[in-house]
């Protein structure tokens, strides 16, 4: 399974027509046959997750391609459908992650997009380049403002781990529906802050005792490639 992620970098005079991109490229990407999965996304800092983290300078495209109609030039047909050609339109910088799914736990929508190779286990230990990891989060209303209050910290920690090359939040809505989207040099970065940040191992566990998430899902990548120019910010 391959899952694609564009991201798109805007001036702030097109912030509207990327608004109304958002609203209405959902019906046309429900209609293309080759995808399995997909999210249209809003970016930002991702410091509090809270609305004034929001970037609308920056915005993504998430897509799982369907297994079953993966060809040799999957990839770059869906690259030439019109929602891609539209977001370029009003675009100055895109980049485009191409990825294969290592490890995946929890749901996204009430389902499991991203389906993992027969023997997942050997996949990623076989895996010796750069990691994706993408965790999303549907906060219970009750519980956003102790989960705001928790943030900072482990933002903190994140963006100074070692073998981080970006990290920005992303989501499906100003409130509520929070993820975030990183770039590791290698699965040994990625395990040091999961397992050894004494700030994310606090926050995971209140997040099991006092029930912050409705729905979560943490997901890694093995990055096939990077086409194009990430963000700098």
């Amino acid at each position: 399974m391959i899952t694609l992620i564009y991201i798109w970098e805007i001036e702030r005079k097109n912030i509207f027509p990327a608004v109304w991109r958002m609203a209405i490229h959902r019906r046309a990407l429900k209609k293309v046959p080759t995808i399995s999965f997909f999210k249209l996304l809003g970016t930002g800092t991702g410091h509090t997750f809270t609305p004034r983290d929001a970037n609308p300078l920056v915005w993504a495209l998430l897509v799982t391609l369907n297994e079953d109609t993966i060809e040799e030039n999957t990839i770059e047909r869906f690259d030439r459908e019109n929602v891609v050609q539209s977001w370029r339109k009003i675009s100055v910088r895109e980049a485009r992650l191409t990825a294969t799914p290592l490890s995946t736990h929890g749901l996204w929508s009430k389902r499991q997009p991203f389906a993992l190779p027969s023997n997942p286990t050997e996949s990623s230990r076989a895996w010796d380049g750069k990691v994706l990891a993408i965790t999303r989060a549907r906060i219970s209303w009750l519980k956003n403002l102790a989960f705001w209050r928790a943030v900072p910290p482990v933002i903190d920690s994140l963006r100074e781990s070692d073998g981080l090359e970006l990290a920005i939040g992303i989501g499906e809505a100003p409130i509520g529906l929070q993820g975030t989207l990183s770039i590791w040099r290698d699965s040994k970065s990625v395990q040091a802050f999961a397992y050894k940040s004494s700030e994310h191992r606090s926050v995971i566990e209140r997040t099991q005792s006092e029930r912050w998430y409705s729905e979560e899902l943490f997901a890694r990548f093995a990055l096939i490639e990077v086409r194009g120019e990430l963000p700098s910010h």
